[in-house]
């Protein structure tokens, strides 16, 4: 999935600054990095994408993330806007991840 949207941002015009296969990674990779925009997975291995978001919010309240998921049930869509997503992609469609970046970048 990763390779895919690594795809999609690239040929876009925008870069792909670091990648990390699970939120315990995406956390320190984000203080090194501080990205303008972050993609994150709700389900991530040892640290869960609404934990990490959680995390990268408190070291930047300003953090854009976008928050991606298989499961697009309402809770979870609602949890991750309350924690602070910027806005939340059922995967595996990506339509629309362009025009979503665009407006909040």
């Amino acid at each position: 999935m990763r390779n895919l949207l690594r795809k999609i941002i690239v040929s876009n015009g925008y870069y792909v600054v670091a990648e990390a296969g699970s939120g315990e990674d995406a956390v320190p990779l984000y203080k090194s990095h501080f990205p303008h925009i972050v993609l994150l997975d709700i389900t991530l291995p040892n640290m869960n994408g609404i934990a990490t978001l959680k995390e990268i919010k408190k070291i930047n309240p300003n953090a854009r993330v976008v928050m991606c998921s298989a499961l697009g049930t309402q809770d979870l869509i609602i949890e991750a806007l309350e924690n602070g997503a910027a806005d939340f992609i059922v995967k595996p469609f990506f339509d629309g991840l362009i025009t979503q970046l665009n407006k909040i970048y």
